[in-house]
Formats: structure tokens, sequence, C-alpha cells
């Protein structure tokens, strides 16, 4: 019997296959050479798990523009059944509750959730980041609170600069029928950085961008 057939082939191949999405979901578009050597296989079996995925409508190619001289190469990206599987806080849920807000209370009935959201979440994150002493500690305590709340967080330092990336947004859908929700977490980041920094927004997953990421500049 070969072994790709045996329970535990199964479960590994399995695995593998999760681990090349969250690749994608984290670092963006990838080449299978890229994901062969980021997850220790060969090419081969980076091209096989590649193909299933294709064949499984999780990823799709894409040609990405040449880098310098260089040709275009292919690239693979989340289809929206791939980005479906992360999490999305009660989407359908979320969705229906801001239609009947609306509905009932019109946009004065978002603008007062929005507001009453912000001020609880102001109050989490800066009792939080005041037990930061540094910028680089309250980014961290930051990325941290981020993280565990499902926006697959992550810093990065640029020069001073420290660099906040979410790779996945669990609001999205509220996100995107009320950018209120945005305008809000951006404030919210500036009061837990206090007059540590300067927070402002460089990509925004609205507006296109695969992530959001935050740029906090020291005052």
């Amino acid at each position: 019997m070969p072994v790709t057939d045996s329970p535990d082939a199964a479960r590994n191949t399995g695995a593998t296959a999760e681990r090349i999405l969250f690749l994608l979901k984290t670092r963006g578009p990838l080449k299978t050479a890229d994901l062969g050597a980021m997850l220790n296989i060969t090419p081969e079996a980076a091209r096989q798990q590649v193909q299933k995925l294709v064949d499984g409508a999780m990823i799709v190619g894409c040609l990405m523009p040449p880098v310098g001289a260089g040709r275009p190469s292919q690239k693979w990206v989340l289809t929206d059944a791939a980005q479906a599987r992360f999490p999305n806080t009660h989407a359908q849920l979320t969705a229906q509750l801001i239609d009947s807000i609306k509905l009932i209370y019109g946009n004065e009935g978002i603008d007062k959730v929005v507001e009453s959201m912000e001020l609880a979440n102001t109050r989490e994150y800066v009792a939080a980041c005041e037990q930061g002493r540094t910028l680089q500690e309250k980014v961290q305590l930051l990325v941290g609170i981020r993280d565990t709340a499902g926006y697959m967080a992550s810093m990065e330092a640029e020069g001073d600069n420290w660099l906040i990336i979410e790779n996945h947004c669990p609001i999205c859908v509220a996100a995107q029928q009320c950018q209120g929700f945005c305008r809000a977490e951006l404030q919210v980041f500036q009061a837990a950085i206090g007059d540590c920094g300067q927070v402002e927004r460089t990509e925004h997953m609205i507006a296109g961008s695969r992530r959001c990421v935050y740029r906090v500049t020291p005052a």
C-alpha cells in the first residue's frame, strides 16, 4: 500500500496544506519554491500540495510583475473560500445586527454603538499598555492583545519606528458596512500608545490591501 494511503500520511498531508494556507495568509503571495523551502519539504512534495489546494479551489495562481530586469513569476494567493477558513467573528450575525440597528435607529444608532465599543476598548487597551515602560514594550503589549483577539498580529522594526501588522480581521464584515469601526480602532491604538508615539495606518484591508499595517513613530 502506498505511504500516502496511511492515516498518518493523510494527517501529515492535511497539516501541510493548512500550513501553506497559513503562510499565504501571513506572508502574502508566494512561489511553490518558497513554500517548499519554508516548510522544509521537497520541490515535488510542494508541487503536489499546491496542486491539491488548486484542485480544492483554496488557492489560485497570479502573475507577479518582475523585480528589476527579471521576468514575471507565478505566485499563489488565497481564494475567497480559503479566506473564509480563518475566523470571522459571527460574520452573518454581525451583518444582520448592523442592518437592524440602521433600520431601527438609523446611522446615529450605529455611531453610538461604535462610540460605546471605542470607549470600552480604550479602557482595556490603555490599562494593558500602561504596564509598558518604553515604546517597544507598549507596542508588544498592544500586539499581544490584538493577536489574542484573532487579528494574527505581529510587530516589526522599521528603523526607529515599529510596525503593527495584522494579517486577519475578524470583524471585517462589520468594518465593510461601517468604517467607523476602523476609525475607532486607530484612535484606540493611539490612546494605548499615548504620548510615547504617533500611530498611523499605512495599509488597510478595506481599501484593498491584504492586511492592515500601522506605523508607530516615536514622539
